[in-house]
C-alpha cells in the first residue's frame, strides 16, 4: 500500500548501516502527516510481508522503550 511504502522509505531512511532504527509511532506519524493508527497499520502490513521486524525495547527501571525496528535491505 501507499501508506507502508512511505513509512518504509522513512524506517530506511533513520536506519543504521545495520538496518536498525527506532522512532516512536507518534514521530513517525508527525512526521509524515499521517495519523498513528495509519502507521500502526504500514508497520503491520511491513511485518508480514517481511519488509521489516520490530522488537519491543526496555529501560533499566523495567519500562517499556520504543520499538526497535530492523529494515530488511
Amino acid at each position: 500500500s501507499h501508506r507502508a511504502v512511505t513509512v518504509y522509505m522513512y524506517l530506511r531512511d533513520r536506519a543504521d548501516k545495520d538496518g536498525k532504527c527506532y522512532p516512536a509511532i507518534g514521530t513517525i506519524a508527525k512526521e509524515l502527516k499521517l495519523s498513528r493508527s495509519t502507521v500502526k497499520r504500514a508497520i503491520a502490513d511491513l511485518e508480514k510481508t517481511g519488509h521489516i521486524s520490530k522488537e519491543q525495547r526496555w529501560r533499566e527501571n523495567g519500562g517499556k522503550s520504543s520499538l526497535l525496528y530492523t529494515v530488511k535491505l
